[in-house]
């Protein structure tokens, strides 16, 4: 049979696997099974959140458009419905960036909204 020459694979894997576990309490850190399991369940919810992440902070923008278009008399249905008939395309990320640090620049969109849907609805 063969010589088996594996080098430090082993060594290798575990070292890699306590540096990800280092910071855990207890077993967790300690034995290898534990640890791996521990190691294995932090990357999952890592990888779940950072879809998350994604999910959040659309919704916070969504909240803080609303708010601002709420402030300048249309809802946020309206707002954005307006910005697409006026053919202004700007993303929910600029659109809550204006509305939390360029009140002025934001309601002057919500004015170009609203003169949007108005023309609109009377051509209709």
């Amino acid at each position: 049979m063969p010589r088996a020459k594996r080098g430090n694979k082993r060594l290798e894997k575990r070292k890699k696997l306590e540096k990800l576990s280092s910071g855990y309490r207890g077993t967790k850190s300690k034995l290898y099974r534990s640890m791996k399991e521990s190691v294995e369940r932090a990357l999952k919810f890592a990888y779940v959140g950072r879809k998350v992440k994604k999910r959040d902070y659309r919704s916070l923008w969504i909240v803080r458009i609303g708010a601002a278009a709420r402030l300048n008399g249309l809802n946020y249905n309206q707002f954005m419905h307006g910005l697409k008939v006026a053919g202004i395309d700007l993303d929910r990320k600029m659109l809550a960036d204006l509305a939390v640090n360029q009140p002025q620049a934001f309601a002057d969109l919500a004015g170009s909204a609203r003169q949007a849907l108005a023309a609109a609805s009377a051509s209709a």
